[in-house]
């Protein structure tokens, strides 16, 4: 604004003067300022002629009267030229002392400080509809004046303005992109965009950010705003310096709310008109540059009010009489020429009979609410969001969901989202925000607050990658402390629930810890903190840095890491290296494992090692880094966490990493990684270390069973014609076969995949892989088939099974299905590159495809395992409650028999895979689980086909004499001894 009149005026004078030109003039009675010098023409212009000239004069007032004398027509007395006359007197800039000793210089119509005194000076607390440099604060007081602005065309007309501000749309729609396009007629400079919005003293800067896109070409400049918000809404100015004066041109953009931007509270309601006849609602919008008028309806019986609350302008509804019927509120919010925006509340009416939850004050106030829905309560003082608590079907209250965050907290986290999109100085702004945060944190209670202050930082965190911002020591301590106390808070009530609303939050923090960290500007380091969660220390190696970088810390266990000099030497000087240590982030990260981690749960050591290299404003993640974690026991696997992995939610990987014992002791684990990042130890939980004994184990298993598939085959080959004369020993012996056949093609196979190397995606693992999966399940599910037919004799004593219905369907079941399994899994893993496990030819399990093996493997085990239960019952009713001891131990005897017989033909050992998955410290069952299942064959050939008691019949009519019956009861197979009985309590004959 212009300053109020004072006893000192600074005049510039433009004189159009008669005659020729006298060096310098000064009035009567005043001093003369030691201003600019005047415009001189030539002086050899011929008398009479009309000259426009510019004489600065310095006034010193007695008071604030005007004299009349500057008004009229004054002749200056000049000793060698001859009189001039005064025909104009313009005053054009006015000045006053403050009474600190500060002056304000102003500005009249037509007059402008230029750009090189404007930039000097700050400006005066003026109106923005004043010109820019308009007014400047001069601190110590210093003479000049204000200049001339361009005249228009013609001279007469005001001054010209160098460009032309044009606006695509007033009013942008939400979700839509606003450009505003600056024409240019002359050639600028220190062109700005700023945007004051609403409630914002101080104009914000506008840079390029997540929203924001600043183009320029010839003769025009571009500001694009996408997705804009009622955070967009405001006036726009572009600043810019031509003909050496700054000039400015404003547009106003206002900007519609939508659904979102209005809270209800509730957004859904069910009362109960016997115990609350009466009830509010309320519907609140933020502070916008819209006129907007809000109503309920319907509005009987109610009565409205309008609040402020925190900021926000709420229309409160008070239902006075309780309605009759479930009934639809509606909060119209209208402006002149936009859409109604009109948002619902659902009020449902409790009625006798209704399932209800009953008032509860133990916490909240929670009204009596209708069972499925959703009972709703506002959040404390300086809080905003909402408490939810669901009313279960049952009558049952379910437990308080809160999304209330302090508005200290959102209002940080909301600045660091718009200074990431685009608005502000990040240089500036980051230190202040970290600093404010620091405060902030303890403050954090709920898991809203806690994934509000991890947004925070995340945003910070860009914003200082993205614009290189190097950060002081003050800053970087805040950081310190905030991270601390993040990684103190209590995991059960904070960060589960947060992880649980976003499972990346603890990598979202290490990311933003990381990031921040490193950016301490050089001048600070070295630099070292020690927090009980946080431990840092940087160093600046200049050209004198020792042989190796090395850095330890004395947590538990004690860290220590080096860097060979190899690594750091082709980077020149002035290295910036920084060792970050965080306690208790570990278990706070999402449970990913990258490729060659196997399939176990892990646990970590409860720290992670942070080391960043910083070289010219740039981070470097290549090279040698050294590590010994102490205190670890077992095979640990050494690792770092990489972002990239799992969309980009993180994960453990090992690449590039490799874990040996430490020469100093062999319970430290020493890791040597060729890239830098934020490094740890894997601890297995559950599967066992790949020991020699173990694999070695497992092929001679393996090889063992082979063998034995092989001479079942050849006893088949030579009594297949006696032991299948009838329907039942047909089919158990058809499918006891295929049982063979496959496992013997499914153990050469895998025992063949051992010695392939796995090259990922390899056309023969490919292949091996494939194989091994459909023929495992096609043995498991002709045990099953065999299952279901010794399941269907049990049940159904007197009917007979068609051998032309039932083979086909057993075929359709033992190589249809698998195949179908095995098919579907190649083509939907094999794309996703999650098919072949990292370093074998067999299926993976972290992306899945190890599933379809095991799922169907363990359903058919329980099926199995169901028809074997039935079986052992069969045989203990009635002998054992009923029949004398003879008959009570026949019975016991014909028990074991089927339990040793159907165990292995069933397939039921490998349930003790199930057993292995939730072992956790003894290898035991690992090594039982190996020996059993890979001497499968082994044991089908002795109880499935050797203790066959026609079988062994034909072996021996084959090779011996033929010898006369015996009176001893014989072994016989499971199935043929258990039929027997079954026909003998009917009392049916045998099978023809």
């Amino acid at each position: 604004m212009v300053c109020p009149a004072a006893p000192l005026l600074l005049l510039a004078t433009s004189l159009p003067l008669l005659g020729s030109l006298a060096t310098q003039a000064s009035l009567p009675g005043q001093s003369q300022a030691g201003g600019e010098p005047g415009q001189h023409p030539n002086q050899e212009s011929r008398a009479g002629e009309s000259v426009l000239v510019s004489v600065y004069v310095h006034l010193d007032f007695s008071n604030e009267t005007w004299l009349p004398a500057l008004s009229q027509t004054l002749a200056l007395p000049v000793a060698s030229f001859p009189p001039m006359a005064l025909t104009s007197l313009s005053l054009t800039t006015e000045c006053g002392v403050h009474h600190e000793g500060h002056m304000y210089c102003a500005c009249l119509s037509g007059y402008q400080w230029n750009a090189s005194i404007c930039s000097r000076h700050p400006p005066c607390q003026r109106p923005h509809s004043q010109q820019p440099c308009g007014c400047l604060v001069f601190v110590p007081p210093e003479h000049g004046h204000c200049q001339l602005l361009p005249p228009g065309a013609p001279v007469s007309c005001p001054a010209a303005v160098p460009g032309i501000l044009r606006l695509d749309s007033q009013l942008p729609m939400p979700g839509h992109t606003l450009t505003l396009t600056l024409l240019l007629s002359q050639e600028v400079t220190e062109l700005s965009w700023f945007l004051k919005r609403l409630g914002r003293p101080k104009p914000i800067l506008l840079q390029p950010g997540t929203q924001v896109s600043l183009t320029s070409s010839q003769g025009q400049a571009v500001l694009s705003i996408i997705n804009v918000s009622r955070h967009w809404a405001g006036e726009y100015t572009s600043s810019f310096e031509a003909q050496g004066f700054r000039w400015e041109l404003y547009q106003a953009v206002r900007v519609p709310l939508q659904a979102t931007d209005v809270t209800r509270l509730p957004d859904q309601l069910s009362i109960s008109c016997a115990t609350s006849p009466d009830f509010q609602l309320s519907c609140c919008i933020p502070r916008t540059n819209l006129v907007y008028t809000a109503a309920w309806s319907p509005g009987g019986g109610s009565e409205a009010s309008l609040l402020n609350v925190s900021g926000l302008q709420c229309l409160l509804l008070t239902v006075q009489r309780c309605p009759a019927a479930d009934t639809t509120y509606t909060c119209d919010l209208q402006s002149p020429g936009l859409t109604p925006l009109r948002v619902p509340v659902s009020v449902t009416v409790i009625r006798d009979g209704d399932t209800t939850c009953p008032e509860d004050s133990s916490a909240v106030a929670w009204n009596v609410t209708k069972a499925g829905h959703v009972a709703q309560a506002p959040c404390p003082m300086n809080k905003r969001g909402v408490v939810k608590r669901p009313c279960g079907p049952d009558g049952v209250w379910g437990p308080i969901h809160s999304s209330c965050t302090d508005l200290g907290l959102l209002a940080l986290f909301s600045r660091a989202k718009l200074l990431r999109a685009g608005q502000g100085r990040p240089a500036e702004e980051v230190p202040q925000i970290l600093a404010q945060l620091s405060r902030q944190v303890v403050v954090a209670e709920s898991p809203s607050d806690l994934l509000a202050l991890l947004g925070t930082l995340k945003f910070l965190a860009e914003l200082v990658a993205e614009a290189r911002i190097q950060l002081d020591r003050s800053a970087l301590e805040d950081l310190l402390t905030t991270t601390d106390q993040v990684l103190a808070m209590d995991s059960r009530s904070l960060w589960t629930p947060a992880r649980a609303r976003k499972p990346s939050a603890g990598s979202t923090l290490l990311l933003a810890v990381e990031t921040l960290a490193r950016s301490l500007c050089p001048q600070d380091q070295p630099f070292s903190s020690s927090l009980p969660n946080v431990l840092l220390q940087t160093q600046l190696l200049g050209p004198t840095f020792p042989d190796d970088y090395r850095v330890s810390f004395s947590t538990q266990p004690p860290v220590r890491a080096q860097i060979p000099r190899r690594s750091l030497a082709p980077l020149g000087t002035n290295v910036s290296i920084t060792s970050l240590v965080l306690q208790n982030l570990d278990h706070l990260l999402p449970s990913n494992y990258g490729q060659g981690l196997g399939d176990s749960l892990y646990t970590t050591p409860d720290l992670l090692l942070v080391i960043s290299i910083m070289t010219g404003g740039q981070t470097f993640n290549q090279g040698q880094v050294i590590m010994d974690f102490g205190g670890t026991d077992g095979a640990p696997r050494c690792v770092f966490w990489d972002h990239h992995l799992f969309q980009g939610r993180g994960g453990w990987s090992k690449k590039g990493c490799q874990a040996q014992p430490a020469s100093a002791s062999p319970y430290t684990t020493q890791c040597t990684c060729q890239h830098l990042t934020a490094f740890s130890t894997l601890m297995s939980r559950q599967a066992p270390p790949k020991t020699p004994a173990l694999g070695l184990l497992s092929q001679v298993g393996l090889g063992a069973s082979i063998l034995a598939l092989l001479v079942c085959l050849g006893v088949y080959r030579l009594v297949w014609r006696v032991v299948v004369r009838n329907k039942v020993a047909y089919f158990r012996h058809t499918a006891l076969l295929n049982v063979v056949l496959c496992l013997l093609a499914a153990d050469s196979c895998f025992l063949g995949a051992l010695l392939l190397p796995p090259v990922p995606r390899s056309p023969l693992c490919l292949a091996t892989a494939f194989l091994c999966h459909f023929l495992y399940l096609a043995t498991f599910f002709w045990m099953l088939a065999q299952a279901l037919v010794l399941a269907h004799q049990l049940l159904f004593v007197f009917h007979q099974l068609s051998k032309h219905r039932v083979l086909p369907l057993m075929v359709a079941l033992g190589y249809l299905c698998p195949l179908g399994f095995a098919g579907a899994t190649l083509g939907l893993y094999l794309p996703r590159g999650q098919y072949l496990k990292e370093g074998e030819c067999w299926l993976d399990w972290k992306g899945g495809a190890l599933y379809t093996f095991v799922g169907p493997v363990l359903t058919i085990v329980g099926m199995n395992g169901l028809v074997l239960a039935m079986a052992v019952l069969k045989l203990l009713r009635p002998s054992l409650s009923e029949g004398p001891p003879v008959e009570k131990r026949q019975a016991l005897l014909g028990v074991i028999k089927a339990l040793l017989v159907l165990t292995p033909i069933f397939g039921l050992t490998w349930g003790l895979g199930l057993v292995t998955l939730f072992e956790e410290v003894s290898t035991a069952p690992h090594y039982v689980f190996t020996v059993l299942n890979s001497s499968q064959g082994v044991f089908i050939l002795l109880f499935g086909c050797l203790m066959d008691k026609k079988v062994r019949e034909a072996l021996r009519k084959r090779f011996c004499h033929p010898q006369p019956p015996n009176s001893t009861v014989g072994p016989a197979t499971s199935d043929t001894y258990i039929l027997e009985h079954s026909k003998e309590d009917a009392k049916t004959p045998g099978e023809n």
